[in-house]
C-alpha cells in the first residue's frame, strides 16, 4: 500500500522582504521535519524560501505553476505542474493543502485566502492578511507570530 504525505499550503509573494523569506523557509523546514510536504504556486519568492527550506531537510515540495512549462517552477521543487491556468491555479494550491499558512503576500495571496475560507480550510497568517466581513465580523484566520506557531495551528496542534 502507498503511503501519502500529509500537505500544508504555503502561500506569499513572488517577491517578498528578508524577513518573510527567512519565515516562509523555517516553515518549509518545521513542515519537513514533521513529515508533511508543501504545496505552493512553485515559484519565486515565499514559494521559493518555503521549498528551500523543506527541500533541505528531505521534504515533499510541490509546485502548481501558473504557466505551461516545467522551466516556471523555481529550483527546490520535487514535483512541479505546469497548469497554464494563471491565477486560476490558486484555487488548486489552496484546495490541495490541509490548511493553509499565508507569509505576506499581496492580492494573490489575499485571493487564495479567500479561496481557502470558501473551501472551509484553516488558514494561518503569518504577518498576512487579517479579514473582516462587511458586517465587521472577524474571518476565521489564525494569527501566528512565528514559524513555529504557524506550523503548530496549521497541524491542529493547539498545545
Amino acid at each position: 500500500m502507498m503511503m501519502r504525505s500529509r500537505q500544508v499550503s504555503v502561500i506569499g509573494g513572488s517577491e517578498c522582504t528578508p524577513a518573510e523569506k527567512m519565515l516562509a523557509e523555517e516553515v518549509g523546514r518545521l513542515l519537513a521535519q514533521a513529515g508533511v510536504g508543501v504545496v505552493c504556486g512553485g515559484r519565486g519568492g515565499v514559494m521559493e524560501a518555503a521549498c528551500r527550506g523543506a527541500q533541505a531537510f528531505g521534504g515533499l515540495t510541490v509546485g502548481i505553476l501558473p504557466g505551461e512549462t516545467l522551466a516556471d517552477g523555481n529550483d527546490h521543487l520535487s514535483v512541479a505542474l505546469p497548469t497554464g491556468m494563471g491565477e486560476a491555479r490558486n484555487v488548486i494550491v489552496v484546495r490541495a493543502g490541509e490548511a493553509v499558512i499565508a507569509i505576506g503576500g499581496g492580492l494573490g495571496t489575499l485571493s487564495e485566502i479567500a479561496h481557502a475560507l470558501r473551501l472551509k480550510k484553516p488558514v494561518v497568517s503569518l504577518g498576512s492578511w487579517q479579514a473582516s466581513s462587511p458586517r465587521g465580523e472577524n474571518l476565521p484566520l489564525s494569527r501566528a507570530a512565528t514559524a513555529a506557531q504557524a506550523v503548530a495551528l496549521a497541524l491542529g496542534d493547539q498545545g
